[in-house]
């Protein structure tokens, strides 16, 4: 009788083997506590960066969206009581954001630094599915750093950051479709794309990335068109959603009409002033702004760029990258005007950049033992370096310093204790103006304006609606009669251009002069103020380039205005 049995070393290999994976699935499993609580970490850390500057005042496009805000919560829809281009999604935002955490800038602020994080943690595992854990952790610390940079204008709560939340969420949702082939991924990927636009305009330039790379993913796989057909129209309808229902909520409010004209064809006049050439120089000048304080990192994201060639892993999703990256760009170039906060559009690929570049050159130092730490020694100097290079405003500015430092004499620290003054001296009811560029004032007051014009540097603006829109104005505030107006005489609240249409400005000082008394000066002196109130404000002779005037209707005013400068 034969009887089989085991062999020795066959059984000793076999236990061996299991050992091995069993070590190696508790590294990896270590390895991932590691990561997130690094990721944690790294968010929490920046964090608490922001909350020191929960305070900061104000600037007037977040004044625009806390009014327009607060509105809502009134019950008052959009492009009712305020005009403006930009697309609603970010009112809705703020709305919800205030509801939640309060109607102040700390409340605006604390919900800043949850949108930034939950940003900072998709960043992440879109970098991760892409390049693994170490690009995940290298892409959240240079988003972190490089969002909260003041040459971004990080810590004010711009649409932009509202723009890039559902932007990155969206791009994680499509990758998850094209590897699943699943149509509710490709659905839920479009609406938060769709999201992305509603929030603002350069949100649409993400949609048509992810479209395209979707088209090109699919066409490279089969040619199998039905099934092509279904997932992109999934895509294209989730992409669609979000804007066909901000349409139907506003048509059913009944402001349909002047939303149209303000985000879709005064947007268009908008974006053509700037011609290629000045574009061309905005361009250079705010890209070194921006660059300036953390250039270690922006260097790191061009040897990034570099890696998509010459590195295996690189090479894998160059496509992906790049055409990220070309789109980005395009986000920024809404408009030709390069403001600083609108590079924010262009730091979830700057980042992904470099953490491709750290692990790109590992891989290639993979064999020189020691030397393949050099990569993340580098990538430690560079962040060092940044964070010091603006260290003054991470950690030691004021909130009124630290608005001084980015706004210089615009006057947003001035702008709370303006609309103090007037909330204590009219009831929730009465209504005034601004004559200036001051939304917040509106909103820090907790009044309406008087008319849905709460800028006045787009009636200053060379384009066809500017006379128009000054009539518009005038008109509005003649036939209110507001009790407490406020003229802003600052130039950046203005921004007269060679050839604007100035009547507004000789209909106010005749207006004014016939029909108000000046009760209130903020004489703006950097680095101080001069406020004065009631009988000293009468008796006071400003000194500064800019000052912002409370004026309260005399009790001789006639019911019918003066002519204006129609």
């Amino acid at each position: 009788m034969h009887i089989r049995t085991s062999n020795p070393a066959s059984v000793s290999s076999k236990r061996e083997h299991h050992v091995r994976e069993h070590q190696q699935a508790a590294r990896h499993k270590l390895s991932r506590y590691w990561c997130y609580l690094l990721l944690a970490l790294i968010v929490l850390s920046f964090a608490l960066i922001r909350v020191r500057l929960l305070n900061l005042p104000l600037e007037r496009d977040e004044g625009e969206y806390a009014y327009a805000g607060q509105l809502i919560l009134q019950g008052i829809p959009p492009y009712q009581l305020a005009y403006n281009m930009k697309l609603p999604g970010t009112y809705a935002a703020y709305a919800l954001l205030m509801m939640v955490f309060g109607q102040s800038p700390a409340g605006i602020h604390l919900g800043l630094i949850l949108i930034n994080a939950a940003t900072t943690v998709l960043i992440f595992f879109l970098a991760k599915r892409l390049f693994g854990s170490l690009a995940g952790i290298v892409s959240v610390a240079s988003y972190a750093l490089l969002s909260t940079s003041s040459s971004v204008l990080g810590f004010s709560a711009h649409a932009t950051h509202f723009v890039i939340l559902p932007a990155v969420g969206g791009l994680l949702l499509l990758l998850k479709a094209l590897d699943t082939k699943r149509l509710p991924y490709f659905f839920a990927s479009g609406v938060f794309l769709g999201l992305a636009f509603v929030m603002k305009q350069p949100g649409l330039f993400f949609s048509l990335f992810a479209g395209i790379y979707l088209l090109q993913s699919e066409l490279r796989e089969s040619r199998d068109w039905k099934s092509i057909a279904k997932r992109a129209s999934a895509y294209g309808v989730g992409v669609v959603l979000p804007f066909a229902l901000t349409c139907l909520i506003l048509w059913c409010a009944g402001v349909f009409g002047n939303f149209w004209f303000w985000t879709f064809t005064y947007a268009r006049e908008y974006g053509s002033i700037v011609s290629l050439h000045d574009g061309w120089h905005l361009l250079i000048n705010t890209a070194a702004y921006v660059i300036s304080p953390a250039w270690p990192i922006w260097v790191m994201a061009l040897v990034g760029l570099s890696a998509l060639f010459w590195s295996e892993r690189g090479r894998t999703k160059a496509r992906f990258v790049l055409e990220f990256l070309v789109f980005s760009f395009l986000a920024v170039c809404a408009g030709l005007y390069f403001r600083a906060h609108y590079f924010i559009l262009l730091l979830p690929v700057i980042s992904l950049l470099v953490g491709i570049a750290v692990v790109a050159a590992r891989e290639k130092l993979s064999t020189r033992g020691a030397l393949a730490t050099v990569p993340l020694i580098v990538f430690g100097i560079a962040l060092f370096v940044s964070i010091m290079r603006q260290s003054d405003f991470l950690f030691k500015l004021d909130p009124t310093s630290a608005s001084r430092q980015l706004y210089a004499g615009n006057p947003f620290p001035e702008a709370p204790r303006i609309a103090e003054y007037i909330k204590s001296h009219t009831s929730p009811q009465d209504r005034i103006a601004v004559l200036g560029s001051e939304p917040e004032i509106f909103f820090y007051a907790h009044r309406q304006s008087v008319t849905p014009y709460i800028y006045t540097y787009e009636l200053m603006e060379e384009q066809k609606f500017a006379s128009e829109m000054q009539r518009n104005m005038i008109n509005d505030i003649e036939q209110a009669r507001p009790e407490y107006l406020v003229f802003v005489d600052v130039g950046t609240s203005w921004l007269v251009q060679p050839h604007s249409d100035t009547s507004i400005l000789a209909w106010a000082k005749d207006y004014l002069a016939h029909n108000y008394e000046v009760v209130g000066v903020a004489d703006i002196m950097l680095p101080e103020t001069v406020y004065r109130w009631d009988a000293e404000a009468k008796q006071y002779q400003r000194r500064g380039r800019s000052v912002v005037e409370v004026f309260r209707r005399t009790q001789s005013s006639p019911v019918n205005a003066p002519p204006n400068l129609r």
